[in-house]
């Protein structure tokens, strides 16, 4: 066991320092890819965003106010236009999606959830208030009468089921069974 002891600890110090040499790596990685988004950052704002020089006269100034105008105008129209494309992107997507469910033929059944409404109120909310329409569902019912059928008659003329034990007990009351079965 010793030996296995010993390799199994060589085993987990070579994946410590392995760990410990990737986390090194990965830190020094983050650090320069930090540092290029920050470059690229100065490089976008000088390009982009020219240092601004406050003229000292009026007429100068509304020049400036001009000029900066007509790039926030720029600006907009360019970010109206990325969202139309967005959105148009967006929509393309919904129905490629649509097209291939419909292919596949699974279909994603929306969760329903139960509404108790009743029949008047469903009605008064598609017809709208203007229509007053009361639907008794119970008042179109048919009224049925039972008719008395043979075997319900035979149930209530046999009575109590004790008394009909009773008969039926002992001796005269299986002579009865026998002699009422032929």
């Amino acid at each position: 066991m010793g030996d296995e002891e010993k390799r199994n600890r060589a085993i987990t110090a070579r994946r410590q320092h392995l760990k410990s040499v990737m986390l090194q790596i990965a830190a020094t990685e983050l650090e320069k890819e930090e540092s290029r988004r920050e470059t690229e950052k100065q490089n976008y704002l000088s390009e982009h965003c020219p240092p601004l020089h406050i003229p000292g006269s009026m007429s100068e100034v509304q020049e400036l106010c001009k000029q900066l105008h007509a790039k926030i105008d720029a600006a907009e129209e360019e970010k109206y236009d990325m969202e139309i494309k967005v959105q148009k992107s967006s929509k393309e997507l919904e129905d490629m999606n649509q097209k291939l469910f419909d292919l596949r033929g699974k279909f994603k059944r929306p969760p329903l959830r139960r509404v108790r409404m009743s029949a008047d109120a469903m009605l008064k909310a598609l017809l709208g208030s203007k229509h007053k329409v009361c639907m008794d569902l119970r008042a179109n019912l048919k009224q049925v009468k039972k008719e008395d059928t043979e075997k319900e008659r035979d149930l209530r003329d046999v009575g109590d089921w004790r008394k009909n034990i009773e008969e039926k007990s002992g001796m005269e009351g299986r002579k009865k069974m026998f002699e009422s079965e032929s």
